[in-house]
């Protein structure tokens, strides 16, 4: 007896000095690990399927996001009282999509994207944006198409059943096992990655960086603040009262905020072109060498790099489809909800989230960066070496402004507060809708899950950044994948409906 309690003493010593000495040690290995599983899902197989997609959708759909982006704009006020079907409007689905797109993505991720790939990752980002249009649309229009009402008058809709409806309809075969996959995959990214974990970090990490405050504890090697602290338990108490309200609180409280904070932003963007008129060529001219991996200028000590042109699309596209969503099959959940009964007109709508997210406002983000950072013959500024994410853009945003900093950076930290918040309310409902289809409606598992999300919004500020950002990524891909199948197979369906509605636009007494 004496000799096994030494036995079991001995070796639980061992394993606490192994903890102990080791612990970096597992989260490097783990961090490698992430990356590798990371490089897989966003090699060039994810990255040519989603450019393929929106290619083939541009090309079928006759070029939709070019000729018809006016329309889109007159349909987005439009309202559909006398629609069978729907719970919020047109608007209000939209700008449910949008408070979950314009998030961190804008903020953090197009920082990300250029310190990993370089000023070339924008120009990757404005090309799947512009192709993400067409499938924005498709895959909302889709959703719609196929979506379920259920006896109490609620909606269910999104990629599930597209994949699901639409690919036996056109196949003949079952397709279920991918719409599982993709519910799967969307519950995770929900979970553990953009809408939960980013987005919290993003708001403690601008929180964190304008407003400075002693250290209260040091989880996992980090230093956690006061400020992280407290930021985090108040997103996460805020977060809870809207999540518990449903679909519908949601969209009252996207449809308030999410305008406001976009009108906000774009202003200080604006003001940056105004400001550096004479920069922005440098600054574009940087973007396309760049991308093409010519050197480019990085910041701080780090002097001249050449950035590959595989590392720019990869980091550039990734963020890309993080921030604007086009392809990742999460909008057309919200779109599916919408009070319409032609589905042509709500994926019309539903197409301005892309461009107004990556056009509009990645764009001012990452052209703030660009000028104040990345211009050749700029001096160093050793104050934002390594600095990555929100502090960037905030360094940016500060130095290209000038004036009164102190206030520059208090007004780009409420924006991403506020966006990020947003997201979290928006892929709660995304995740949510994702359980139900899995669970063929069960309230109590759903409950369970939005309990969860809630623990996850909450403990995501001790999170690494870098761990943070990989697992997005890497749910983001596995969504992408099912989703653009579906979406390559059902071109068709979609081409066709297309010039249906249009049809009947253009001659309403046609059947």
């Amino acid at each position: 007896m004496f000799v096994n309690t030494f036995q079991r003493a001995d070796q639980l010593f061992w394993l606490a000095l192994i903890f102990l000495s080791g612990k970096f040690f597992v989260m490097e290995k783990f961090n490698e690990i992430l990356d590798q599983i990371d490089g897989f899902v966003w090699g060039i197989p994810t990255i040519v399927l989603i450019l393929v997609t929106g290619l083939i959708l541009t090309i079928r759909l006759k070029g939709l996001q070019f000729r018809k982006l006016g329309l889109a704009f007159k349909s987005m006020f439009k309202k559909n009282e006398n629609a069978k079907s729907g719970e919020v409007t047109s608007f209000g689905a939209l700008c449910t999509a949008l408070s979950a797109t314009i998030g961190t993505g804008n903020i953090v991720g197009v920082a990300t994207a250029i310190v990993g790939g370089g000023p070339g990752a924008l120009l990757w980002m404005w090309i799947a944006a512009i192709l993400g249009i067409a499938t924005k649309y498709t895959e909302c229009m889709l959703a719609v198409k196929y979506r379920e009402v259920k006896p109490d008058g609620t909606i269910l809709g999104g990629p599930f059943y597209t994949i699901e409806k639409g690919l036996k309809e056109r196949t003949g075969f079952t397709w279920k096992w991918l719409a599982i996959l993709f519910a799967v995959f969307g519950m995770l990214a929900g979970l553990l990655g953009i809408g939960t974990i980013t987005q919290i970090n993003g708001i403690t990490s601008a929180v964190n960086d304008a407003i400075k405050s002693p250290v209260m504890f040091n989880l996992f090697g980090q230093d956690i603040t006061i400020a992280t602290f407290v930021s985090g338990l108040l997103v996460t108490f805020f977060a809870a009262l809207v999540i518990i309200g449903g679909l519908k609180r949601i969209s009252k409280v996207a449809e308030k905020i999410v305008p406001a904070m976009a009108i906000i932003y774009v202003f200080m963007g604006i003001a940056i072109i105004i400001m550096n008129a004479t920069k922005v060529p440098a600054a574009f001219a940087v973007i396309f060498k760049s991308a093409f991996g010519v050197k480019a200028a990085s910041f701080g000590a780090m002097g001249y790099v050449t950035k590959s042109i595989i590392d720019s699309m990869q980091k550039g596209i990734a963020r890309g489809i993080f921030s604007n969503e086009a392809g990742l099959g999460s909008a057309p959940i919200a779109a599916a909800s919408a009070k319409v009964d032609e589905p042509c007109e709500q994926g019309l709508v539903s197409m301005l989230g892309t461009f107004i997210d990556t056009i509009i406002i990645c764009t001012m983000t990452g052209l703030a960066i660009v000028i104040a950072f990345y211009i050749p013959g700029l001096p160093e500024d050793p104050s934002i070496q390594g600095v990555v994410g929100a502090p960037l853009t905030s360094a940016a945003f500060t130095k290209v402004l000038g004036g009164d900093t102190v206030s520059v950076k208090y007004l780009l930290m409420i924006c991403l507060i506020f966006f990020a918040f947003t997201t979290i309310l928006g892929w709660d409902y995304y995740s949510e809708r994702c359980v139900e289809y899995l669970t063929k409606g069960n309230k109590d598992v759903v409950m369970i899950f939005r309990v969860l999300y809630i623990v996850a919004v909450f403990i995501g500020p001790y999170l690494t950044i870098s761990a943070v950002w990989t697992i997005a990524d890497i749910t983001n891909g596995l969504m992408a994948i099912p989703n653009c199948i579906s979406l390559i197979l059902l071109s068709g369906v979609a081409a066709k409906e297309t010039n249906k509605y249009f049809e009947k636009l253009r001659n309403p007494l046609a059947k």
